[in-house]
C-alpha cells in the first residue's frame, strides 16, 4: 500500500525513525543496517513495508529496495515474524543474508539472536531457490566448489583413502582455497593424508 516515504527526518534512533511528510509524522521501524545508511541530513527517503494486524498497523523502513525484498522473503518463512526478520537484518547485512541462504550457511543464519538450528534450516530450505532466482546469484559458484570437492573426494576414495578422513582434509583445503581446481585439491589432500 505505501511503497516509500520521503520527507524531513525528525527523529533518528537505532531501531526507528520519524519522518515528517507534509505535516504528518510517520513512525518507521528500521534495522541497524538501515540506521547506518541514513545520512545526517533532513531530507530522507525510505522504502517501506506495511504490516496490518488486528490491533496495529506497523510501518517498516528500509534504505534499499533489496533490503525490503529480503525482509518480505523472511516474513514468508513460518516462524519468522517482523521482529525476527528485522533482527536478522540488524545482525547481518542484506548481502550476508542473501549469500548465507544461497550457500546454505546454517551457522551464519543461526548466529542471529533468537534463531535456532531448526529455524535457520527452515529459512534456508524455504528461501534458497527464491534467493537464487530473484537475485540471480550464480549457483555455479555455489556448486562449482562442491563439484570440485566431490570429484576430489571420489578420486581419493578410488586411491584407497578412508572417506571420513579424506572429507575432513578436503573441507579444510576448500575453505582455505574456495577456487581450488580438482587437481590442486587432490595434490593438497595427498600431502595431508
Amino acid at each position: 500500500m505505501i511503497t516509500h516515504i520521503q520527507g524531513k527526518l525528525v527523529e533518528k534512533n537505532p531501531t526507528d525513525v520519524v519522518i515528517d511528510c507534509n505535516g504528518v509524522g510517520y513512525f518507521l521501524n528500521i534495522s541497524l543496517h538501515t540506521f547506518s545508511q541514513i545520512p545526517d541530513q533532513e531530507a530522507l527517503k525510505l522504502f517501506t513495508h506495511l504490516i496490518v494486524r488486528e490491533d496495529s498497523h506497523t510501518l517498516f523502513g528500509f534504505a534499499s529496495v533489496s533490503e525490503r525484498e529480503i525482509f518480505k522473503l523472511l516474513l514468508s518463512v513460518s516462524g519468522i515474524g517482523a521482529n525476527t526478520a528485522r533482527t536478522m537484518l540488524s545482525s547481518l547485512s542484506p548481502q550476508q543474508v542473501k549469500e548465507g541462504i544461497a550457500h546454505g550457511d546454517v551457522a551464519l543464519i543461526q548466529s542471529v539472536k533468537g534463531i535456532g538450528a531448526k529455524t535457520a534450516a527452515r529459512v534456508i530450505l524455504d528461501l534458497k531457490d527464491k534467493i537464487l532466482k530473484v537475485y540471480d546469484i550464480d549457483e555455479v559458484s555455489v556448486n562449482k566448489n562442491n563439484t570440485n570437492k566431490d570429484e576430489a573426494l571420489s578420486a581419493l576414495e578410488v586411491l584407497g583413502f578412508v572417506k571420513k578422513q579424506a572429507e575432513r582434509v578436503v573441507d579444510k583445503i576448500v575453505s582455505k582455497q574456495p577456487d581450488a581446481t580438482v587437481e590442486n585439491i587432490i595434490k593438497e589432500a595427498l600431502k595431508n593424508l
